[in-house]
C-alpha cells in the first residue's frame, strides 16, 4: 500500500512551520517539517512514530510556502494512514470520513427529521461522548439532494455538455449552489451532465485515515471520468478541495490508478464561468442597477493550493456594482472534519479567528468563499451570511445583488 515519496528536498528552513496555522495555534502538533520530511527518515528506516501526527490539518499551507517543492502533507497523509492500519479507526473518524454513506443510509428519512435526530441537545452529547464537539458547526441536510433535484430539471437542449462534478457538501447539504451552478452553464450555452456513478472524492477518508476506501473512490472516479475525458467534454467542480484532490493528491497518493485512468484534473468552475462570463454572460449585466453590494471574499486553503490564482474573486469583481473586500486572513481552521473533533475543536476556532475577525471589521452583508465547511466554518465564526460566488452570480444577473 505505502507509496514513498522522498523528504530529501527539505533543507531544514523552516518555512513551512511559520506558515502552519496548527503549529501558530497550539504546542501539540511538532509542526509539518518535523512530522513531515524529518519523520518520514524514521519512518523509513521503521522507527517509532509520533502522536502529533494526527494534529496535521491537511491544509496543504505548508505545501503552498515551501520553496523546494517538498509534499509536506502528502508525507503526513500516508503516514496517519500507517498509522491508522497500526493502531485501528475510532469509530467518530469513520463517520466523519463516510458522510456521503451516511447520506445515503438516510436518505429515506425526511430532512427535517434527520437533522432534529442529528442537531438536538440529546443527540449532540452523545456525539460529544463519540468524540465530535457538542458546538462543532454539523451542517444540516436539504430536503433533496443536488442530484435529485437537477433529475427534475429541464434544461436547454444546448449541444454543448460539460460534467459538473458537485462534491459531498453541494449534493448532500447545499444544493441550491450546485443547481444556481446549472443555471449559470445553461446561461452560458451548456446543458450539464453528473454521472450518478460519480462518489466522494475521498479526500474526507484520507484525512481520516481510510486510505483503502479512499483507493476504492478514487478507482469508481476515475473510471467514469475517463470515458468523459476521451469523449471531448470539459470537466469541472466548484469544490477546490475536490478539484485539489484529483488535479494534485490522486497522482501522489495512488500512481497505479493515473497509470491505468490516466489524469482527469477536475477544472475549477469559478475559471470557466470567468471565460464563459467574457463571451455570454457580460451581455446579461448591461441593463442591472448599480447599487453597491458588499461583500468579503475567503480563499481556501485548498484553492490557494493550485496555484491558479482567486477565479472566483475575480468573478465577483467582474460585477457592477459589487463591492468584494478580500479578506486575506489564512485560514479558517475547520480543514473539512478537522474542527468538528472534540480534540482539535477549540484549537481550529483559535486557527481561524484571524478571519473572524477580518469578516467581522469589513462591514460586509455576506461572506463568499468557494468550499462549503469554509462557509459553514465562517458562518459558525462570525453569525454572517456565506455564500458560493455563483450564488451571487446568479443573483446579480437575475435582480442585481
Amino acid at each position: 500500500m505505502r507509496v514513498h515519496l522522498s523528504p530529501d528536498k527539505c533543507i531544514a528552513c523552516t518555512t513551512c512551520v511559520v506558515q502552519c496555522p496548527v503549529a501558530e495555534a497550539t504546542t501539540k502538533f511538532l509542526g509539518p517539517r518535523m512530522i513531515g520530511p524529518a519523520y518520514e527518515r524514521f519512518r523509513l528506516l521503521g522507527l517509532t512514530e509520533d502522536s502529533s501526527l494526527q494534529y496535521c490539518a491537511n491544509c496543504k499551507n505548508c505545501d503552498i510556502s515551501c520553496p523546494q517543492g517538498v509534499p509536506v502533507s502528502s508525507l503526513n497523509m500516508l503516514a496517519r494512514a500507517e498509522q491508522c492500519a497500526r493502531l485501528g479507526h475510532s469509530f467518530r473518524d469513520w463517520i466523519l470520513a463516510h458522510g456521503e454513506l451516511m447520506a445515503t443510509w438516510l436518505r429515506h428519512i425526511p430532512a427535517p427529521l434527520k437533522n432534529f435526530g442529528m442537531l438536538n441537545p440529546l443527540t449532540r452529547t452523545a456525539l460529544d461522548a463519540l468524540g465530535i464537539h457538542r458546538q462543532a458547526p454539523l451542517p444540516a441536510f436539504a430536503p433533496h439532494t443536488f442530484r435529485e433535484s437537477l433529475r427534475r430539471m429541464t434544461q436547454p437542449g444546448h449541444s454543448r455538455k460539460i460534467l459538473f462534478f458537485p462534491g459531498c457538501y453541494i449534493d448532500v447539504y447545499n444544493p441550491q449552489t450546485g443547481l444556481d451552478m446549472v443555471w449559470a452553464l445553461n446561461s452560458a450555452g451548456y446543458d450539464v451532465i453528473v454521472p450518478d456513478e460519480l462518489v466522494c472524492c475521498g479526500l474526507p477518508m484520507v484525512a481520516n485515515g481510510f486510505w483503502n476506501h479512499a483507493h476504492a473512490n478514487a478507482e469508481r472516479n476515475l473510471q467514469v471520468l475517463a470515458r468523459w475525458r476521451n469523449a471531448g467534454l470539459p470537466c469541472i467542480t466548484a469544490c477546490p478541495s475536490c478539484a485539489l484532490m484529483f488535479r494534485s493528491d490522486l497522482p501522489e497518493y495512488f500512481p497505479d490508478l493515473i497509470k491505468k485512468y490516466g489524469m482527469s484534473p477536475l477544472n475549477d468552475a469559478q475559471e470557466f464561468l470567468l471565460d464563459a462570463f467574457e463571451d455570454t454572460l457580460s451581455a446579461s449585466t448591461t441593463d442591472q442597477p448599480v447599487n453597491v453590494c458588499h461583500l468579503v471574499y475567503h480563499a481556501p486553503c485548498h484553492l490557494r493550493a493550485q496555484g491558479n490564482g482567486l477565479p472566483g474573486l475575480d468573478l465577483l469583481r467582474r460585477l457592477p456594482g459589487v463591492y468584494v473586500d478580500y479578506a486575506d486572513a489564512g485560514c479558517c481552521g475547520i480543514s473539512g472534519s478537522y474542527g468538528f473533533k472534540k480534540e482539535k475543536y477549540d484549537i481550529a476556532q483559535t486557527v481561524g479567528s484571524r478571519l473572524f475577525a477580518r469578516v467581522r471589521e469589513s462591514g460586509a452583508t455576506a461572506a463568499v468563499s468557494e468550499c462549503g465547511t469554509c462557509r459553514v466554518q465562517i458562518r459558525h465564526g462570525t453569525g454572517l451570511t456565506t455564500l458560493h460566488p455563483v450564488n451571487v452570480l446568479r443573483k446579480f444577473l437575475d435582480t442585481g445583488c
